[in-house]
């Protein structure tokens, strides 16, 4: 695949639901052993929301339609990661706005947009066990690999964010409330980049 469509990114809003749906519960457990404990319902409640309003949008500019799901993530979500994921997709859309197929490219323009606002957002940085130790390593391929076919680039960049995951069980956490647990929160993975790779699945159709 060279490019996706407005379809396709409508496709990829549908499959986020089911993913998140599907993962609800394996992310309530692994968030509640040292965090709030809502991350599942969080994620589940925030792309229903998107995919429930956009899948019959006339809109055809893809930076548009992913700006809109990241403001009806904020307002149906409007916990950290919620906020944190709404940013993303608003950056990131922002990032390509006026676009009605998107190459490999401008994924890569999304995904660093969408990266450097939670970034922002959060004021967090690469190793501090968080969402970022996922999705950097998985914009950063995009990025490398921006003249790709995007189905073979993506699959990639899942790679990336799937190796960035494991990596987050030998760090100690900085953020939120699983940061009271310092040392103790090594040998986990982290909730939050394991929400990343979800995202990223999301993106493979």
């Amino acid at each position: 695949m060279n490019a996706l469509t407005r379809d396709d990114v409508i496709g990829i809003l549908k499959k986020l639901k089911q993913l998140f749906n599907i993962n609800k519960d394996y992310l309530v457990e692994l968030d509640g052993k040292m965090g709030d404990g809502d991350l599942g319902l969080t994620m589940s409640k925030a792309f229903a929301a998107a995919y429930d309003e956009l899948m019959g949008t006339e809109e055809t500019d893809i930076g548009k339609i992913l700006m809109k799901a990241g403001m009806l993530m904020a307002k149906a979500a409007p916990s950290t990661m919620g906020t944190l994921m709404a940013t993303g997709f608003m950056r990131g859309g922002k990032a390509i706005s006026g676009k009605i197929q998107i190459s490999t490219a401008d994924l890569a323009d999304f995904f660093q947009a969408f990266v450097a606002g939670i970034m922002e957002r959060g004021k967090a940085k690469p190793g501090e066990k968080t969402i970022i130790d996922s999705l950097k390593p998985a914009a950063d391929t995009l990025a490398q690999l921006r003249e790709e076919d995007a189905t073979e680039a993506l699959q990639k960049a899942l790679l990336a964010a799937e190796g960035g995951l494991e990596s987050t069980k030998n760090m100690v956490a900085q953020h939120g409330r699983i940061a009271y647990y310092k040392e103790k929160s090594k040998g986990e993975k982290d909730p939050g980049a394991t929400a990343g790779v979800i995202l990223m699945k999301g993106f493979i159709l």
